[in-house]
């Protein structure tokens, strides 16, 4: 089987699968790069095979990264919503031969990462502090002088 290259399969994939933008798989395969130099820089086994969970956390970090607090709504905009979108991508990605998998990867890696609220909003929310009202000096009424 000839292998075909990574926007001919993103065509495939989109035409059979329209649920996820082409610009999505795009920063799948960018982020499973960051999730790799990620892994090298803490001394991890640069050539190791990335979990489903770890892709969750190294795409989440890399989200952050390129998009700051739009992270989610760019996410959203390409069909992307909760962690088994990404799985259901990688899965179509493999099936298109332009990812490998190992015997033991399932789509229900991708199960259960995070809400998208909490991993991509929360971190730009500002903490509310709790104010306490200032003291005040009570000044007595003109009657009472």
């Amino acid at each position: 089987m000839q292998k075909i290259g990574f926007n001919e399969a993103l065509s495939l994939i989109t035409k059979n699968d329209p649920r996820f933008d082409a610009e999505g798989y795009a920063f799948l395969r960018n982020g499973l790069d960051f999730t790799m130099r990620q892994n090298k820089k803490h001394k991890e086994d640069p050539g190791r095979h990335v979990s489903g969970q770890e892709l969750l956390e190294g795409l989440r970090l890399f989200a952050l990264k390129e998009f700051g607090p739009m992270a989610r709504t760019v996410l959203e905009y390409w069909g992307i919503r909760k962690g088994e979108d990404f799985g259901a991508m990688v899965f179509n990605l493999i099936e298109a031969g332009v990812f490998g998998k190992t015997d033991q990867d399932s789509i229900e890696d991708f199960k259960g990462g995070y809400d998208f609220s909490d991993a991509f909003d929360k971190p730009f929310q500002v903490e509310k502090k709790s104010v306490r009202p200032h003291p005040t000096k009570v000044l007595p009424a003109e009657n009472e002088q």
